[in-house]
């Protein structure tokens, strides 16, 4: 026995400088090392904690912040904006030629104040913008392009329901123009995807459809009376929709090629039609 605490620490000063000084750092080391220990185990347990109390508030803290910011999916481009609640519906926007995603953005809030919006940008360059598919001439349209994009807008639709976790049954997808042409296509070539289809400003594109059964799909058509290229092309698409089995609310209003508040008024009326929110609910 080496007595008391004292007679220990006196002892240990009387060992030659070197050895005392070993014997110290050995304890110092182990010291350490319990103490770094402890903090990691800390640190550790605090994130697990912290992760596990408030998961859900994080994801969407997190998500908040990529709103509006530009993103990529699938080979597209697209902006996200949410409401500050938890969204229900959702309403796609595709804008028209020759510009970007963010043209809509005002319209689709102004139609569905409390949907998230997911705007997203075609992919064949135009001037300074962007369009859908490949043009010919303003009412032709290269068939190939067509059916590519369609394609694969698709499947970008599909990876965004999955990788967001929404039905989309719960989905509105608004075009103008070609983007209209667009949905509609998609419509045609993947029927069950597209269930509701705001179309402005439409025209058919494709020169051949397959067999397809759109019974469960409603859709809007909303022509300008002075758009003397396109709205003569509006009864021609509505017959198409409704010869596969869509249910098509057809309007002509006072307006050129140009859309504005009109347009957004008839799409916000017709998707508070019990009769189209009842369709949506029941799939």
């Amino acid at each position: 026995m080496l007595g008391n605490a004292t007679t220990r620490r006196t002892l240990l000063r009387s060992l030659p400088r070197g050895l005392y000084r070993q014997r110290n750092g050995l304890k110092c080391a182990r010291f350490n090392q319990l103490s770094r220990s402890l903090k990691i185990f800390r640190f550790e347990a605090g994130k697990l904690m912290k992760v596990t109390r408030n998961q859900k508030d994080v994801a969407m803290a997190e998500e908040s912040l990529e709103d509006g910011i530009l993103q990529e999916n699938s080979g597209f481009f697209y902006r996200l904006l949410r409401p500050a609640n938890l969204p229900g519906d959702w309403l796609f926007l595709l804008h028209g030629s020759g510009v970007d995603e963010t043209t809509l953005l005002p319209l689709g809030r102004q139609i569905a104040p409390h949907a998230a919006l997911v705007a997203v940008r075609g992919r064949i360059p135009q001037e300074d913008g962007f369009r859908w598919f490949t043009r010919i001439t303003p009412t032709r349209f290269e068939q190939a392009s067509i059916r590519a994009e369609a394609d694969a807008f698709a499947g970008f639709v599909d990876g965004i329901a999955k990788r967001r976790r929404f039905d989309l049954s719960r989905a509105t997808f608004l075009g103008y123009s070609n983007g209209a042409n667009l949905v509609s296509s998609v419509m045609l070539l993947h029927p069950g995807l597209i269930q509701r289809a705001a179309l402005l400003r439409p025209m058919p594109v494709l020169d051949s459809v397959p067999p397809t059964d759109l019974s469960k799909a409603r859709a809007l058509i909303i022509a300008g009376a002075a758009d003397l290229t396109y709205a003569p092309f509006a009864p021609v698409l509505a017959a198409l929709l409704t010869s596969h089995g869509a249910k098509v609310e057809a309007h002509t209003i006072a307006s050129g090629h140009e859309i504005g508040d009109p347009d957004a008024e008839i799409v916000r009326q017709w998707l508070a039609d019990p009769a189209v929110a009842v369709a949506a609910s029941d799939r």
